[in-house]
């Protein structure tokens, strides 16, 4: 379930002055393990300065291909992503676990009309998204709304000139540059006004569903606009790619100096051990060397997502599971504590 495997970087682009994308060789014998669906991402690892440093990457390409290729954006302080931008080339190789992630778009050969709202480096999957609806869903109109600081800093902006070309009666792109005035785009910000522009210019098509990538500043913007113009929020599907604070936090959580017995099931084995409740459940699991899935350890991604099947835990911050999959027993281990003398974790009931 958590398990990598080896994959050479078999093409690298420089898609703007701080960004790349790259793709892999996928070995016959793992094009089964990494068929995917648009909007999910992949865990890279390696290694760097004598540490293991895993990171997520949004797949950016069509789930038709069978190309598994994501881009890196460089990012301040960032480990991972300023090695990659500086060090990675064509032939290296890059331990890569399977694809997995819950902002997807999934083709049932009907007319569905999507909106995509993306910021900076939040187009990867929604790129991929993008791609699927409009090769799978042959009537299906598409509107994409695509936010950066100037068009230097857009990253695929010739890959969406030529989808636009080449499906210019089904997708509508509106661009943003907040530090920069562009011919044919909007000057400033994805915000309120923004998304009520969209909806009134394109007011004679029936949205089936809302797809935001971006800052949580941006996603929680355009969730609440379009909550307001009566769309149904189940309809709306979103991606965080960096939370600005900490939400849902528990202080008597966080400082319980209690101890819990925990039983952790993962890849098909149980282990039983004393943990403090002062530890999250991952926390608490890879110190016995257990081999959990995990990978931003910010409560971003939902790599090392479980399933609570006896006692209780309490998130200190969460930013992608509903209620319902909360009611559900569903937690993110990174982010939870738990709060009763014994429970019970699945990583793989999932």
């Amino acid at each position: 379930m958590s398990g990598f495997h080896k994959l050479t970087i078999n093409t690298i682009t420089k898609e703007t002055a701080k960004a790349i994308s790259l793709s892999f060789d996928v070995p016959q014998a793992l094009k089964d393990t990494f068929i995917f669906t648009a909007g999910q991402y992949v865990t890279l690892k390696t290694t760097i300065n004598n540490k293991e440093v895993r990171r997520d990457y949004s797949l950016c390409s069509s789930p038709n291909s069978g190309i598994i290729k994501v881009a890196i954006k460089e990012v301040k302080d960032g480990t991972f992503s300023s090695y990659a931008n500086a060090n990675l080339k064509t032939g290296d190789t890059i331990e890569v676990a399977a694809p997995k992630g819950r902002f997807t778009f999934t083709p049932n050969n009907k007319t569905k009309n999507i909106v995509a709202f993306a910021a900076g480096s939040g187009i990867t999957p929604v790129l991929s998204i993008v791609k699927c609806a409009l090769e799978d869903e042959t009537q299906s109109k598409v509107v994409l709304v695509y936010g950066n600081k100037t068009q230097e800093d857009a990253m695929f902006l010739g890959e969406l000139k030529e989808l636009k070309e080449k499906y210019n009666e089904r997708l509508s792109i509106q661009f943003l540059y907040s530090q920069k005035d562009e011919s044919n785009s909007i000057f400033g910000r994805i915000e309120k006004s923004t998304v009520n522009y969209v909806l009134n210019e394109h007011a004679n098509i029936a949205f089936d569903a809302f797809y935001i990538c971006g800052p949580e500043s941006m996603i929680h913007t355009v969730k609440d606009s379009l909550i307001e113009n009566n769309v149904s929020e189940d309809a709306i599907n979103y991606e965080l790619f960096k939370a600005s604070k900490p939400a849902n936090t528990t202080e008597a959580t966080v400082a319980s100096s209690g101890e819990t017995k925990i039983t952790v099931i993962v890849d098909d084995e149980t282990t039983t051990f004393d943990m403090s409740q002062k530890q999250t459940l991952l926390e608490a699991a890879l110190d016995k060397d257990l081999d959990a899935p995990y990978s931003c350890q910010g409560g971003i991604c939902s790599s090392c997502l479980a399933r609570v099947t006896e006692g209780e835990a309490t998130m200190r911050q969460n930013n992608i599971l509903t209620e319902s999959e909360i009611a559900e027993g569903l937690v993110l281990t990174c982010q939870a504590h738990p709060t009763t003398p014994t429970i019970v974790i699945d990583f793989d009931d999932v």
